[in-house]
């Protein structure tokens, strides 16, 4: 969930803020990117430097650099973030967050956010427990930001109780968890395709075709990053998701057929986007076929249409997605795909266009619902075209 999030991570004076080190790894190895604000009393209890190593960023401390001349702008800061966490958050900067003071870049960062706040108070049992305190944290509550509650435990001045910063694994946590409730796909499970099939004609040679999975593979990366929880079949290709999920790797046609019957009848969402060989040999040669004759004839029959078998297969509240590659006659064509196959979308290619079609980083589709209602895309990153079609594919989603 923490993929490619900007997190701004601020560090207030605690003796907890030795933990903040700890926090800021687990992020970035979440995938993250972690900018940390440090007061001027954290820095006492934890250097910048060990920060901005872990966090491979600067980490700010101040309004403007004397030595430098370098301004910390506290407005871009706050627009840049995704999610703000303030962990270590001591009672004085609590106190200036439920008052709106703003005397130091953390608290003028806080205020210019848009986005959601965490906190993670860590202070002295009798700190925690004071009626100004308890007041403190349903104010800022009220504001919107997000209370990870401390822990019972020892406290620094000997005393035992509540106060403990929340764990650096428990504030991650609490983080996933929290935005997994936001993301319009969770309990949806999405199943895609990718890449190309290769059909077997002797052990060393194949037919096959030059899709690489791209498309696919953004596809698949995008529904997980909505919460879908994604099964990614895929021909013979060098994509890498981005995102956990489980993945079923496939040869030939025939072993995609297997797998997607095996995985389709509890998907919400499939996407159809591998480019499946329309024919495969009769027969496969045991041995490498020697080079003799002039020509060499090889006898091919169909392969079964798997789009066209989930569309006899899909149920009512099953969402079903097509690709159509075509080089004429491209919108009557895909339409036809679309009414044929029982599609809810179809999404067109044509070669036709430039910036589409196999290998290429950027894509230019246009997408046909039941209703034939077209959409019309220009060419983009293959990522902005996956994200795209979720959108439209949000459009049908039933919550």
């Amino acid at each position: 969930m923490l993929k490619d999030k900007n997190i701004i991570l601020g560090v207030c004076g605690s003796i907890a803020a030795y933990k903040s080190a700890i926090l800021v790894r687990l992020l970035v190895k979440a995938g993250a990117n972690v900018k940390v604000i440090l007061t001027a009393d954290a820095a006492n209890f934890i250097t910048p430097l060990t920060l901005a190593t872990l966090s491979k960023n600067p980490v700010y401390t101040q309004y403007f650099e004397a030595d430098t001349g370098v301004w910390s702008n506290h407005v871009e800061l706050g627009l840049w973030a995704d999610h703000m966490i303030i962990a270590p958050l001591s009672a004085n900067t609590l106190a200036k967050m439920a008052n709106g003071l703003c005397d130091n870049l953390l608290t003028a960062v806080y205020l210019s956010a848009k986005c959601p706040v965490y906190v993670a108070p860590a202070m002295d049992l009798d700190m925690w427990k004071h009626d100004s305190t308890q007041q403190n944290i349903l104010q800022i509550s009220s504001y919107g930001n997000l209370v990870i509650a401390p822990n019972e435990g020892e406290l620094a001045s000997g005393l035992y109780g509540a106060g403990r910063m929340s764990e650096p694994e428990e504030i991650v946590t609490f983080l996933n968890n929290t935005i997994k409730k936001g993301l319009p796909l969770i309990g949806k499970k999405a199943l895609v395709t990718a890449g190309p099939t290769y059909e077997a004609i002797d052990p060393v040679r194949f037919i096959g075709n030059h899709a690489s999975g791209k498309m696919g593979f953004a596809i698949a990366d995008q529904l997980a990053a909505l919460g879908a929880e994604v099964v990614l079949i895929a021909g013979p290709t060098t994509q890498k998701s981005k995102y956990d999920m489980r993945r079923v790797d496939v040869v030939s046609a025939a072993q995609m057929l297997e797998a997607c019957t095996q995985e389709f009848d509890d998907t919400d969402i499939t996407v159809m986007s591998a480019a499946v060989a329309d024919y495969t040999p009769v027969t496969v040669a045991g041995q490498k076929i020697k080079k003799q004759d002039d020509r060499l004839q090889i006898d091919l029959r169909k392969t079964t249409d798997i789009l066209a078998t989930l569309g006899q297969l899909k149920k009512n509240n099953q969402i079903l997605v097509g690709f159509a590659l075509e080089t004429d006659h491209e919108e009557e064509n895909a339409k036809g795909k679309l009414t044929r196959k029982n599609l809810d979308l179809i999404v067109l290619n044509s070669l036709n266009d430039n910036g589409a079609g196999f290998k290429t980083d950027t894509n230019k589709i246009t997408i046909f619902n039941k209703a034939f209602e077209k959409t019309v895309f220009g060419v983009k990153s293959k990522t902005e075209v996956a994200e795209d079609i979720c959108l439209e594919i949000l459009k049908l989603v039933q919550v």
